[in-house]
């Protein structure tokens, strides 16, 4: 979220170079693979199966950019809901790959993580200070 409310509206279509996703499409791709990873975790519908967020015109402003990232936030956490631990190691296929339902959920993160990182560039290019790091915000 804060990343998205950093970002100035004239920014989120901005490319650092002609051939990478602006930073509207980096954050439809991560809202992307939140429904993707989520909904193959969890088995839980992904309300936007088969479709590109990147692609789609709905997400054309910062309003309706940060709503549909906060909603595959909001999807991903709710996936979550009624599983247990022993959940969390039961086999499923993610992206025809064999792993755990928690090693789907890191790779999720891991997902995130990468684009929220890319995301931080952008925004400094743009001459905007970036949302500080929280990785050890719980100390």
């Amino acid at each position: 979220q804060e990343y998205l409310d950093t970002m100035p509206a004239d920014g989120i279509d901005y490319k650092p170079t002609p051939e990478i996703r602006s930073f509207r499409e980096q954050m439809l791709h991560l809202a992307n693979g939140n429904f993707n990873f989520a909904s193959a975790a969890s088995g839980k519908a992904n309300p936007y199966q088969g479709k590109n967020l990147e692609k789609m015109e709905d997400f054309g402003t910062k309003e309706s950019l940060t709503k549909i990232v906060a909603d595959s936030y909001a999807f991903a956490i709710a996936s979550l809901d009624g599983l247990s631990d022993a959940d969390m190691d039961a086999s499923i296929k993610l992206f025809g790959r064999d792993m755990s339902r928690g090693v789907a959920y890191a790779k999720a993160f891991e997902h995130q993580t990468h684009h929220r990182g890319q995301a931080t560039i952008y925004i400094r290019m743009k001459g905007v200070k970036p949302p500080n790091e929280k990785l050890f915000w719980f100390f």
